[in-house]
């Protein structure tokens, strides 16, 4: 049977970081994949057309990628950076942060996911001490003292460590009998691609409407094989109630995009609809991080409401804690998969994840609220947020700077 210091389930963004984070680390490393990743040129890649899945990759995200050697590559494929974020429920209220009030050149990028995904496999591919095994899936897990014995498909390994980041329905999570808490919420969202005539921006606005927040996300000016005039392209999300959802769902392009013209704000300017998709908002929080051997990373362990973006970039922070835990264990001379060890792990993450996702609750509640009181209490504090110096000045840049994972 063959023998690993660690086996990730889960190739995604979070699984791949990961795995290639702890080959860094001289860890011999399994990495387990249900789906075989496609080989394609850079010219290919480029000329495909803009994935739906998106994310915007904070600056503390940006490092992590830095760091393990892949930021580069992802830039040489195609990201946007944006240096403002806005948003605002009427235009009274409205509220602008920007990159140089943090001492930065921009607030993050916006990225593809399968970009970051291959970017990082690629990189994997380099590592010796990193084995593949896909595609394969989990069968079982089972702990004894001191190790996990992890059954797949085709085969059997042995390890000291096993870390699920294999998504929001984990297998990992289940088999190790870790419970969660969450709910369902009212609401779904779709994200649509379009062609915007206004040229590409570096700004992400979101302004919130009683049925719930739209929101743009800039996008590069080429894609699908553009070579000529620059255009604007942007991600689109709409939140809606379930059943407003699956009606726009239906809608063909064309019609969508009279429905975007129809509720989106005027600053939009003009769009042509390329593509669309739908998907349930849920809130689910591992009871625990840690089961003896195994450790739960990204949606695993936290799916969060996608409002402000922090998902991915949760997962990333988990892998950076994860990689700092071990680090230190190797480096003072510990036994670093030994369980007290890797208790480290869910106590530096813990609390942030769930401050986070309570954040973005008391958001999506307070924009929600029906209630006129409410509705005037949540402009004011918008207002607030411009006009007053003390929280202007430094409220609204701490605000800022956690969320971009930095320090100011």
């Amino acid at each position: 049977m063959e023998q690993f210091d660690c086996v990730v389930i889960g190739g995604g963004m979070v699984g791949a970081a990961s795995a290639l984070s702890l080959a860094e680390l001289g860890l011999k490393v399994a990495l387990v994949e249900k789906e075989t990743q496609k080989t394609t040129s850079d010219i290919e890649l480029i000329r495909q057309p803009f994935d739906l899945r998106v994310s915007a990759i904070s600056l503390a995200s940006e490092h992590l990628l830095t760091q393990l050697g892949v930021w580069q590559q992802i830039k040489n494929w195609r990201v946007c950076p944006y240096k403002r974020l806005a948003v605002w429920e009427k235009t009274s209220a409205y509220t602008e942060f920007h990159a140089q009030n943090i001492n930065q050149n921009h607030l993050g990028h916006i990225v593809e996911n399968k970009l970051i995904q291959l970017a990082l496999w690629q990189r994997i591919k380099s590592k010796t001490n990193v084995h593949f095994f896909c595609p394969q899936t989990l069968v079982s897990l089972e702990q004894s003292e001191g190790y996990a014995q992890v059954r797949l498909t085709h085969c059997t390994i042995q390890t000291k460590l096993v870390i699920g980041a294999d998504g929001a329905q984990s297998k990992v999570r289940q088999m190790a009998g870790i419970g969660i808490t969450g709910w369902d919420y009212p609401q779904s969202a779709m994200l649509i691609n379009v062609k915007t005539a206004l040229p590409q921006q570096d700004i992400t606005w979101q302004q919130y409407l009683p049925t719930g927040p739209v929101a743009f996300l800039p996008l590069p000016s080429c894609g699908e094989g553009e070579t000529e005039e620059p255009s604007g392209n942007a991600s689109l999300v709409w939140y809606h109630h379930r059943d407003e959802i699956k009606r726009l769902s239906l809608l063909s392009n064309s019609q969508l995009q009279q429905e975007v013209l129809k509720y989106f704000p005027k600053r939009l300017g003009g769009i042509e609809v390329i593509s669309k998709a739908a998907f349930p908002l849920t809130r689910r929080h591992a009871n625990n991080y840690q089961n003896k051997q195994v450790l739960l990373l990204g949606d695993a362990a936290h799916t969060i409401n996608p409002m402000a973006g922090q998902g991915v970039n949760l997962g990333f922070k988990d892998v950076k804690a994860l990689q700092e835990v071990i680090a230190s264990a190797i480096g003072n001379g510990e036994c670093w998969h030994q369980e007290h060890i890797l208790a480290r792990y869910e106590k530096m993450r813990r609390t942030d994840n769930l401050l986070m996702m309570s954040t973005m609750d008391v958001l999506y509640t307070g924009f929600s609220h029906p209630s006129s009181v409410v509705k005037t209490g949540r402009n004011l504090v918008l207002m607030a947020i411009n006009k007053v110096p003390f929280i202007n000045s430094t409220l609204k840049n701490r605000a800022l700077a956690y969320a971009c994972g930095v320090s100011v």
